[in-house]
């Protein structure tokens, strides 16, 4: 039997590292080396995470304990502007090493890949250094792709995320009780997503986000002025003829609900709405923050990197991507 891909996990005590975890866990061809978290350093994963590989315990790691580690690929997990360090350590002792950055610290580096599979998936050969797309920029940049090329003016983007995507750390945001029968904006002007889509699409997009009382699931409704004229059917074709090869995103003729995409690995984009002159369109993606919009997309570079199908280690539902 083949040896194993070692991985390692920095900063695994949010929810995307317990996704990772387990998706890392339960892959074929990769093997789980070691998880690092200062808050939970010695105790065991599969005590706060279920479905972790027994025998494991969270370490708690400084940058060169990290680049010490017999790894081919370290994914961090951090909060932004803490991966600098652990960058730094690991590609001085092993250059070739494979490095998934999950924060924002790389997302505006010509220098890293920017690792959205359905977008950039032709840059992505022989890439080591990855940055992972935010998850409201994942839901953005696919409901606008299709259309790109005929928009006029900024794009506007309303979303709302379950509060999963306010970590772990307490605030108002990830609060179930001040979120109860409650909306909660914030950051409604020159949010990072804002500047992250509005960068890798080379199109200016205006993003108001929300939080709600649910616990994982994106809504982003994206408002597109357009050039010319379109009906409802050339739009969909559009986006059926740039997404149908894409087992991870589906296109649907009614707008989609988050309540079926929480605990999925696809994207759904549907809703398309077309104004009585055919020149505004408004689109809908859903998709789990947790997982397409973090740990599923890490998973798919991680794999592509190494060599193997995108989606190996990626579990499939046949009722939806």
């Amino acid at each position: 039997m083949a040896e194993r891909t070692r991985i390692g996990i920095v900063g695994a005590r949010g929810y995307v590292g317990g996704e990772l975890v387990r998706l890392l866990a339960a892959h074929p061809d990769f093997e789980l080396a070691f998880v690092s978290s200062r808050e939970l350093a010695g105790q065991p994963l599969d005590a706060s995470i279920a479905g972790a590989p027994r025998g494991l315990a969270f370490e708690r790691l400084e940058p060169m304990d990290v680049a010490r580690k017999e790894v081919e690929a370290v994914v961090l997990a951090l909060p932004n502007g803490r991966a600098a360090a652990f960058v730094e350590a690991v590609r001085a002792r092993t250059p070739g090493a494979v490095l998934v950055d999950l924060s924002a610290d790389h997302r505006f580096d010509d220098a890293w890949y920017y690792g959205l599979p359905e977008l950039t998936r032709e840059a992505s050969r022989d890439q080591r250094l990855i940055s992972n797309p935010g998850c409201y920029a994942t839901a953005m940049q696919l409901a606008i792709a299709p259309m790109r090329d005929v928009l006029e003016g900024p794009v506007q983007c309303f979303g709302v995320s379950g509060w999963s995507g306010a970590g772990t750390s307490p605030s108002d945001k990830n609060d179930p009780d001040k979120l109860r029968d409650n909306l909660m904006p914030y950051a409604l002007v020159d949010h990072l997503h804002e500047r992250e889509v509005s960068r890798h699409l080379a199109h200016p997009v205006e993003f108001m986000p929300h939080v709600a009382a649910h616990f994982r699931g994106i809504t982003l409704t994206a408002n597109l002025h357009l050039t010319r004229h379109f009906d409802r059917e050339a739009v969909m074709a559009r986006f059926h003829q740039r997404y149908d090869d894409e087992p991870l995103v589906e296109v649907v003729d009614p707008a989609p609900w988050v309540s079926r995409i929480a605990g999925r690995h696809g994207v759904q984009v549907g809703g398309f709405t077309l104004s009585a002159d055919g020149r505004r369109l408004v689109v809908v993606a859903t998709l789990d923050n947790l997982l397409k919009g973090a740990a599923t997309q890490a998973l798919q570079n991680l794999n592509r990197a190494f060599g193997l199908p995108e989606l190996t280690g990626i579990p499939h539902d046949p009722r939806m991507p």
